[in-house]
């Protein structure tokens, strides 16, 4: 069930504090990209300044970048922090086993190669986001070579999608990526069944850099609470 706008808003702080307290000094963080992810970047910034933690990070969007530097956060690439203590982001969905949909900000493959090389992944959403199968709600964000994305079209049609290439909202033409590729969202009207079979199976479509399904990534999951407290969400191994 959706939460009020002020609801949503104290769930997302509540789970932001959360995720910043996991982190120790001297940590070196992932910063995912999103306004729950957002909260926690500027919860990360207070404790930098009210308690002197020291921390470098990587950030997996120049959002996410714009805002940590406002927040005071260190920022290097991967390159000289080539493994992470913890990474924190949000998610668009997320099942029972901590698998995710992610990518309504077309960040999902940075996103996906930061929390690839962080020993903690944790996962910042409000209740509205746990479902019960992926894809039954919000679509599968394909990241696709602009000159494939028709062909690719057509491949995730014969895998039972509906695909649509994202448009851009404040400009005309479809909506770039950072890597200057396209995003095209699959719709499972049925659901996602077998994420992990699904991801073998993208990943094996010429033209497709990545997409927003995240299969045994996750290693917490923080649900923030519109009264401001959040609860640890067990994960299910399957």
């Amino acid at each position: 069930m959706a939460l009020a706008p002020s609801d949503l808003v104290a769930a997302k702080r509540a789970a932001g504090r959360a995720a910043a307290a996991y982190a120790g000094d001297r940590y070196r963080l992932g910063l995912g990209t999103g306004s729950t992810a957002a909260c926690a970047i500027e919860a990360v910034g207070r404790r930098i300044r009210e308690e002197a933690l020291r921390v470098m990070a990587v950030a997996t969007s120049s959002a996410a970048a714009l805002l940590a530097r406002h927040q005071g956060i260190p920022l290097v690439g991967l390159d000289q922090l080539p493994e992470l203590d913890l990474a924190f982001d949000g998610a668009d969905e997320v099942d029972r086993y901590g698998n995710l949909i992610k990518g309504r900000g077309a960040a999902h493959t940075q996103e996906k190669v930061v929390a690839s090389v962080a020993r903690r992944f944790v996962v910042l959403i409000d209740t509205s986001k746990l479902v019960e199968t992926l894809g039954v709600v919000k679509p599968l964000p394909v990241e696709v070579l602009p000159m494939a994305a028709y062909p690719v079209m057509r491949r995730l049609r014969n895998l039972g999608a509906r695909p649509e290439l994202r448009m851009g909202v404040r400009k005309d033409g479809p909506v770039v990526t950072d890597q200057g590729f396209w995003v095209v969202d699959a719709f499972f009207e049925d659901g996602i069944h077998d994420p992990a079979g699904l991801n073998a199976a993208l990943l094996g479509i010429p033209g497709v850099l990545d997409h927003g399904l995240f299969v045994g990534m996750t290693s917490d999951i923080l649900v923030g609470n519109p009264n401001g407290t959040f609860q640890h969400l067990g994960i299910q191994r399957s």
